[in-house]
């Protein structure tokens, strides 16, 4: 997919419009004044998704180029129940990624784009998780990702891989077997592999803070006269919203 297709998107598209405003409030806040125009059935649903969250797991995609490929990886991580996509640009090439493939996962997830390899692993490191690359020759296979308490997949460029000061700045290494004649996967297909396996069997372990940061996003999206009891109760700068933004 090419970078100006339509339906690309980047990061302050994808996400700016969405979260300013129900982020810029305490989520407290935003729980008190919403949650009892939800239906139970929807609070149930949000509950019961949340609780299954994981903060133990979470991807580093260095330096995705194609649209297509960095969206894939962001709707694989929110299917998954990754809380926090992590992504180290290139310089002067934005993330972007194609709307149509993400499919409102840009509404649940937590981007965090970095400008440098420092500024990536300082975010990471600070997480405590042990930073697992993707390479063909890993020492791992997949399985042996959900034995590893607290984990980040780190995935490589679609042309050249995770580049070398990267990689040795790497805890392990893992990689997808396979039995074909080809010698290597698409990105997205393999961080889905790897995500599955990470999260394969964990309970969910999203930290309060996330938890409830990410309920209040729940509630926002779920009514559509959320901007309207948000500004009667003067909570965050008004806004404009596009109306198929809406969780139904």
């Amino acid at each position: 997919m090419r970078r100006r297709s339509i339906g690309v998107l980047s990061v302050e598209e994808l996400f700016a419009l969405r979260l300013d405003r129900v982020e810029s409030c305490s989520p407290s806040a935003v729980i008190e004044a919403l949650e009892a125009y939800v239906g139970d059935e929807r609070k149930a649903l949000l509950q019961q998704v949340l609780a299954a969250r994981l903060g133990s797991v979470s991807v580093l995609f260095d330096q995705p180029y194609d649209p297509h490929n960095g969206a894939a990886v962001m709707r694989s991580a929110e299917a998954f129940g990754i809380q926090h996509l992590h992504v180290l640009e290139r310089a002067g090439t934005p993330f972007l990624a194609a709307n149509s493939v993400t499919r409102g996962a840009s509404k649940w997830i937590d981007l965090h784009c970095h400008g440098s390899i420092s500024e990536a692993l300082a975010a990471v490191r600070s997480t405590g998780q042990t930073l697992v690359a993707a390479v063909a020759d890993g020492e791992l296979e997949p399985e042996a990702l959900a034995q590893v308490e607290r984990v980040c997949i780190v995935l490589g460029n679609e042309r050249e891989g995770i580049r070398p000061e990267l990689l040795a700045c790497c805890d392990r290494t893992v990689r997808v077997p396979m039995r074909g004649f080809v010698e290597s996967l698409n990105v997205s297909v393999t961080g889905a592999i790897l995500m599955h396996a990470a999260t394969r069997g964990r309970a969910g372990d999203l930290s309060d803070e996330d938890r409830m940061r990410v309920y209040a996003r729940g509630l926002y999206f779920s009514l559509r006269s959320a901007d309207k009891i948000l500004d009667v109760l003067g909570l965050g700068p008004s806004v404009s919203r596009v109306p198929d933004q809406r969780e139904r």
